[in-house]
């Protein structure tokens, strides 16, 4: 280790650190509408160390900064950036004026979409995964189509999801050590207060961090970078959410070196788009610095924003055909009122300190420490020695009985036998009643009690069958991180940094409701004897509302991150080189003792250690004044995450066969060409992610064997994908042309690739078969033959045009047409297997099976391409120091149905089980898809002073 610090830190070239000669740059920044001073607008020369604020009188002054080419920013919150060219080389002292700042009303068009993405979509099955809050802040014509456009039909940057970027606050990594992703819930409806950011796309160098392939977001919430005043936001939107308040007042940097900023919002939803997804949600946000003289500053920051939300199901055809696109299974009707059985709960504040350390002119050293506590909860129901509540369980369905066949005796029969007539019965069942019974349940739970004539008088509680609880995380999240950048010379800036992060996490099944019963067995309502127990140290426990049951398990992990990054320019040429090295511990400790596994559930796992190197660089050939040609490559491993490391976690230590970090690649190349009113860029990249571990859950049937010969067992498995390897090849383009001075039109384009790359090992853990040999629960099913399968959960090819006019009175008009295609569904691995092909009855092929049929079968199915139109407008309005501001959008005005993704079901997991259901035309088990929003809108006003 110690050799490879000296080895990086040897490659700084002494004979670039030479005095330089000293020149200054001064300017003064004004409102571009009321010519007043804007305070506090950070000024920054890009490529450099160099960033100061703007005094009270709007004026910035840069002395004493080496004599060469640079372009200056100007940023202010709410405000167009300006980047002017600035060459020192001929004379040292350069005056740029007067520089005017336009109010921005992308802003606006941000908090339209953030709705988007903060819901969360990273469910297990939902293929859905949204990586569009990555893009927020963006000004790249491309990323702006990628966020607001593209966003609400789940596209994917080149195909990548956001456990392959780095997404901070103020220098610390919030990416989840558990999935690897941000959670955007933790800082979601505090658009105001997170609009101070950074970006770096694919592996282009950050200043905070060495990053992923995707690239980096840094969130800065110190407080002396905002605006001084004062903003206040009501929309209203028919998406996720239907209100939002929202207000925040920022100090500004007092003579006595104080400053804060305070935000608050509330979203909330009887039921947004879907039904029955109820939605509520608050933010608190307080950041408050102090600086202590010219070289330190400390600032405090604290998130704390609690919200909740009900879910919606993912639905086959044949239930969207019942019923519609917006059709949820997951609420029912309780005392008049609707009840959502799935929701999502997240409270986890974010406590943060900062130190920001200006060494010198040239230097700085941040540093920082998190504190992250708090709970994930997930609600649904279960339920013991009871049918099931879900009004979608295939038995109700008329499917269930129209897609009969005669009973197989091992051979194959070919004989189908449709009960129309107990399908139709099931069809007018359901319409009578498609939603959750929860009175049933009640009922259920109670027994009657009887008068002496046996008339029911009332009902007492009694054992509950049925039971609404939470699958429960309680984590506690430790980061320390410290980041030194340092202009060396003219030519070369150095970055470096620091990071630790230390989570313990306990999981475990918390019960909330017994549904007016008396107690619930803390049992596995499948086995019986010591297999039914959940803890065999405390057998036969009846639980009640707060107790854990079903699995308790803790969760630790450990990351210790360090990175070097060089940054060399010249006039021809920029380049850098960047390397990290990471170090991460894993381990579960189990809290029962399990029934099923009881030598290998109680007690701590081996504890597991990974170390992961990463090196990338690139160029930047400056062609011109105009055109650029970027090149970037980068070669990294990266661990497993934490969730991805146990085959089932939930029930047992056993690790996952095989586990390995992941080796990522990534190369890219861009041309830029920039005029006065011309913007475009051309981008083509290539990824590989290889040696990827998944892990899924599902119910499967008749898949299994033992030594004694097979078995038609049934059971809920989880399904562990090892050497999964994944090719990600395409292109972006985005054109911008300003036609005259109110007009603007724009184009962008993705087209990409994104396939699986290997044949992936396939693992089963099956509690049932374990139960029967009392042996290692993890089952190899060999390869999966998933190769040159395409990725599922986004479009693969998006094209947007725009155009766009802004009048000089300040009000906008845009609209925008996207077509989105190239979409697939996720595939089952497990029915790709050679099992696929043996009858499980019979150990032997299925001798009705070819390889035209399956082919037919495993053929993945391509989702039909969407037209999304949009129309989007606003209006400001300035009285005294007031700003007034309407903004307003359309989101797919033509009201198109589109799916956003989906699964196929894994519960026929053989030919003959798939053939025949889909060969009925109605098939019970087909796939389940996720369905995107209609027609919406969305209403913004604010008020700022």
């Amino acid at each position: 280790m110690k050799y490879f610090l000296v080895v990086l830190f040897g490659m700084v070239p002494m004979n670039c650190i030479l005095a330089q000669n000293q020149a200054r740059i001064s300017a003064r920044v004004l409102d571009a509408k009321t010519l007043k001073p804007l305070v506090a607008a950070v000024v920054s020369i890009q490529n450099t160390n160099f960033t100061k604020l703007t005094n009270s009188d709007g004026i910035v002054v840069f002395e004493s900064i080496p004599a060469a080419d640079y372009l200056v920013l100007f940023h202010s919150q709410g405000y167009k950036d300006a980047l002017f060219p600035v060459s020192l080389k001929n004379t040292l002292v350069i005056d740029l004026g007067t520089i005017l700042l336009e109010l921005d009303q992308v802003a606006d068009q941000q908090a339209a979409v953030i709705q988007l993405f903060e819901d969360d979509l990273t469910d297990d099955n939902s293929s859905s995964e949204n990586t569009s809050g990555l893009l927020q802040s963006s000004r790249d014509a491309f990323q702006q189509a990628a966020a607001f456009n593209w966003g609400q039909a789940r596209f994917r940057i080149r195909g990548l999801d956001s456990e392959n970027a780095s997404t901070m606050i103020n220098g610390v990594i919030m990416n989840k050590l558990y999935d690897g992703r941000p959670n955007w819930n933790n800082w979601g409806g505090l658009n105001d207060a997170t609009r101070n950011q950074e970006f770096s796309i694919g592996t282009t160098p950050s200043d905070y961090t060495f990053g992923g392939i995707l690239g980096t977001q840094e969130i800065n919430t110190r407080a002396s970078i905002y605006r001084k005043g004062s903003r206040i936001t009501f929309s209203v939107t028919n998406t996720n959410y239907t209100g939002r308040i929202m207000a925040t007042y920022a100090s500004g940097m007092s003579n006595l070196g104080w400053a804060y900023v305070i935000s608050a919002g509330k979203r909330y939803a009887q039921e947004g788009y879907f039904e029955g997804t109820t939605y509520d949600a608050n933010s608190l946000f307080l950041s408050i610095e102090k600086k202590l003289n010219d070289q330190h500053s400390i600032n405090i920051t604290g998130f704390y924003t609690p919200n909740e939300r009900g879910k919606n199901s993912p639905n086959t055809t044949e239930v969207t055909h019942l019923t519609s696109e917006i059709y949820n299974s997951y609420w029912g009707y309780q005392n008049g009122e609707k009840r959502n059985a799935r929701v999502k709960t997240v409270e986890e504040p974010i406590l943060m300190l900062n130190h920001y350390f200006k060494i010198n002119d040239h230097t700085n050293l941040n540093s920082a420490v998190l504190y992250q506590f708090g709970k994930i909860g997930n609600s649904t129901i279960d339920y013991q020695n009871a049918n099931s509540p879900d009004p979608t369980y295939f038995r109700k369905l008329p499917s269930y009985y129209s897609s009969m066949y005669a009973a197989d005796n091992g051979e194959f029969s070919g004989e189908f036998t449709p009960d129309y007539d107990n399908a139709e019965k099931n069809r007018l069942a359901f319409l009578a009643n498609p939603q959750i019974d929860w009175e049933v349940m009640y009922r259920a739970n109670q027994n009657p009690v009887v008068d002496a004539n046996s008339n029911i008088i009332g009902y007492e509680a009694a054992q509950s069958h049925y039971v609404l609880y939470e699958d429960r995380n309680d984590d506690q999240t430790i980061g320390v991180n410290s980041n030194f950048n340092s202009q060396i010379s003219e030519n070369l800036i150095v970055n470096s940094g620091i990071s630790f992060r230390d989570l313990k996490s306990h999981n475990y099944q918390k019960l909330l409701d017994l549904l007016g019963g008396a107690f619930f067995e803390d049992i596995d309502g499948f086995y019986s004897g010591t297999q039914a127990q959940s803890d065999l140290n405390n057998p036969n426990r009846q639980v009640k509302v707060g107790d854990a049951y079903g699995y308790n398990y803790r969760l630790s992990a450990a990351v210790l991150e360090a990175f070097t990054q060089f940054k060399f320019s010249y006039n021809k040429i920029d380049f850098y080189l960047a390397q990290s090295f990471s170090r991460t511990n894993y381990q579960r400790n189990g809290l029962y003792k399990n029934g099923i596994y009881p030598t290998i559930s109680f007690g701590k796992s081996q504890k597991l250690n990974f170390e992961n190197f990463g090196f990338k660089g690139g160029m930047i050939f400056k062609i011109s004044g105009r055109q650029s040609l970027n090149l970037n490559a980068a070669h990294l491993t990266k661990a497993p995450n934490l969730r991805n490391s146990f085959s089932n976690a939930r029930l047992n230590n056993t690790i996952v066969d095989g586990l390995q970090s992941e080796t990522l690649n990534s190369l890219d190349a861009t041309y830029v060409f920039r005029t006065p009113k011309l913007q475009t860029r051309l981008t083509a990249y290539y990824s590989k992610i290889k040696d990827a571990t998944k892990i899924s859950f599902f119910y499967a049937e008749g898949i299994f064997d033992n030594e004694a010969g097979y078995t038609n067992t049934n059971a809920f498995v989880s399904q562990t994908l090892t050497h999964l390897d994944k090719k990600n090849i395409g292109a972006e383009f985005s054109f911008e042309y300003q036609i005259n001075p109110t007009l603007k039109t724009s184009f962008s384009a993705a087209y990409g690739k994104f396939t699986f790359d290997s044949n992936p090992n396939v693992s089963i853990n099956n509690d049932a078969v374990a139960s029967i040999e009392n042996t290692n629960p993890s089952f190899d099913f060999g390869t999966a033959l998933l190769k040159n399968y395409k990725q599922a959960g986004m479009p693969q090819q998006a094209y947007s045009l725009g155009l766009e006019y802004r009048d000089p009175k300040y009000w906008w008009l845009g609209t925008n047409v996207n077509y989105l295609a190239e979409n697939y569904i996720d595939v089952s691995p497990i029915s790709r297997t050679n099992r696929f092909y043996i009858n499980p009855a019979s150990g032997f092929p299925f001798p009705e099976a070819t390889e035209e049929r399956a082919a037919e079968l495993l053929k993945q199915e391509k989702f039909d391409p969407m037209i999304l139109l949009n129309l989007i407008g606003g209006k400001s309005w300035r009285f005294k120091n007031k700003t007034f501001g309407l903004f307003t959008s359309i989101n797919n005005l033509l009201d198109c149905k589109y799916k956003t993704g989906g699964y196929e079901q894994a519960r026929n997991a053989n030919f003959r089980q798939l053939n025949q259901d889909v060969s009925s035309g109605t098939p019970s088990f087909g796939n389940k898809y996720f369905y995107g929003y209609g027609r919406t809108f969305f209403v913004n006003l604010y008020f700022s002073f």
